[in-house]
């Protein structure tokens, strides 16, 4: 479910927008700060457990550290926010469980599975969906959605196909649910059952997991099997606790507990000749760091269930995401390698299949599989490259200074001898700032270096002045903090000079009145 972004043009436009989030949050103003808590379990907002933030500016200390939802981008749709070291009163913290509590959802999933068996009951002519609330109908609940537009005569076939029953969600900075076209959904099938995997576990992709389910009901001698983790509700009213777990999978929280979390774990037990393969895609506006830990607690999972003569293996990934993410992915995955193959989506209005040069998709397959493992289909303009022993776009040349097929958009790249490396058609490079960019770009506009010192050649994260400017961030928290409570005193004393002061200016005025009554 990948999400959307919108372009300035497509060539700067598509990756600025794209990775804008992962931009905003590392590098200008905020970073994410995993396995950092200050040993409390982190709160939560109807998401689950939130995630820990800290703000930071370029050549400056850290800044306050707070928690914020690890699922929505914007505060309008989830606005919980926490200083790291807050306390919290006892009023407010039952104000923030009642309103977790009331946006859950009204029917448990248990209690949908019950419904969905009285709906498969009934006659074609009864079974009914409301499409304003994406909600199957028993006869009973009829007269509760009068005058709301309701689908009739739902056949098993549209039941099969929940991902084309559901409105997709949209929201940029939330749910971003792009779902794949068939032609990119069944090439993922056929190359998991060409590769010899019978377990998929789908984390975020919905139209797969049915896919995969709709083969083994029409074939007996279909064997693989599906799980689906996925934040959107909505579906456990097609699919069982087994098959089904409401998952979030920006901070691996299962929604339904240890329940869901050991049905997780018994689909990855691998027995004897199911090998088992994760396959995700997440919303392209999320940070890459949230989502590796998460994928890391999973691989940890399947690792778990594993023999000791499997342990040193790894669990087979499919990562699904725009190949301008490649540098991030491999930061957290370095044995991850990324195919060539574009993957389209049905319901958005870039990535689509046909598309030529820069209006390709940009979405590619990030996996841990040996590339020469993988054969892409040739009818669809994809090559076998002898030297590379591995397949690439017809358009990606191999370059013999590189000793590589060098192209991650499908264009062909040319080599600049002075960046020692391959570069996009339309760059060139800039003698002042010493790099290759687009004609016309504002010199020295995107340098790239640490958050902390402005140094090139490291990121923040490994900065050697990283702890100095932690001590020193520390340090001046203390201060502000000593100094706000000096002042918050002040303020309480004069306040209480200023009420002793009326109080006897109003008991002398008394006294007065009474005097001159008399």
């Amino acid at each position: 479910m990948a999400a959307c972004c919108e372009s300035r043009g497509w060539e700067v436009g598509m990756e600025d927008a794209a990775a804008g989030t992962e931009r905003s949050l590392r590098g200008a103003g905020v970073a994410v700060l995993l396995g950092q808590e200050s040993g409390r379990p982190a709160p939560c907002c109807p998401h689950g457990p939130t995630l820990l933030f800290v703000k930071i500016s370029q050549g400056k200390e850290e800044g306050r550290r707070f928690y914020a939802c690890s699922a929505c981008r914007d505060r309008k749709d989830c606005n919980f926010f926490q200083w790291e070291n807050e306390k919290v009163s006892e009023a407010r913290l039952s104000a923030r469980e009642e309103v977790n509590r009331s946006c859950q959802p009204s029917l448990s999933h248990r209690q949908n599975v019950e419904r969905y068996k009285q709906f498969g009951l009934l006659p074609l002519s009864k079974r009914k969906f409301c499409q304003e609330c994406q909600q199957l109908l028993l006869p009973t609940e009829w007269g509760k959605h009068a005058g709301h537009q309701v689908l009739s005569d739902l056949s098993i076939a549209h039941l099969q196909r929940p991902s084309q029953l559901l409105c997709p969600l949209k929201n940029k900075k939330t749910n971003a649910q792009y779902l794949f076209a068939d032609r990119s959904c069944q090439f993922l099938l056929d190359l998991i059952i060409a590769l010899g995997f019978k377990r998929v576990l789908c984390v975020g992709t919905p139209r797969l997991h049915e896919l995969i389910r709709l083969k083994a009901s029409r074939e007996q001698e279909s064997s693989v099997k599906s799980l689906l983790l996925d934040i959107d509700f909505r579906y456990s009213q097609f699919y069982t606790e087994e098959d089904f777990c409401h998952y979030n999978m920006f901070n691996h929280y299962f929604f339904g507990g240890e329940a869901a979390h050991e049905i997780c774990r018994k689909f990855l037990h691998q027995e004897k000749g199911e090998e088992v393969i994760l396959v995700t895609d997440p919303p392209f506006g999320g940070l890459v760091e949230p989502l590796a830990f998460s994928f890391k607690k999973l691989i940890a999972t399947w690792r778990e269930t594993q023999d000791e003569d499997h342990s040193s293996k790894e669990l087979p990934i499919f990562w699904i995401f725009p190949y301008f993410f490649e540098s991030r992915i491999l930061e957290f995955f370095p044995s991850f390698s990324m195919m060539d193959y574009q993957v389209d989506y049905d319901n958005h209005a870039l990535y689509k299949h046909g598309k030529t040069g820069r209006k390709q998709s940009p979405v590619r397959i990030f996996t841990n599989i040996s590339p020469s493992m993988i054969v892409l289909p040739l009818e669809e303009g994809y090559r076998f490259c002898s030297v590379c022993q591995r397949y690439v776009s017809s358009g990606n040349q191999h370059c013999e200074i590189c000793n590589s097929c060098t192209s991650k958009d499908g264009r062909r790249w040319n080599h600049c001898f002075l960046c020692k490396k391959c570069i996009k058609p339309s760059w060139i490079h800039c003698n002042t700032c010493n790099r290759c960019a687009l004609r016309g770009h504002t010199c020295e506009s995107a340098r790239a270096g640490c958050f902390i010192c402005g140094g090139a050649g490291h990121k923040r994260s490994t900065c050697p002045n990283l702890s100095v400017t932690k001590s020193a961030g520390k340090a001046d928290r203390n201060q502000r903090l000593k100094k706000n409570k000096n002042i918050k005193m002040d303020t309480v004393k004069r306040s209480y000079v200023k009420h002793a002061t009326f109080s006897r200016k109003k008991i002398k005025n008394k006294k007065k009145k009474n005097t001159l009554s008399c």
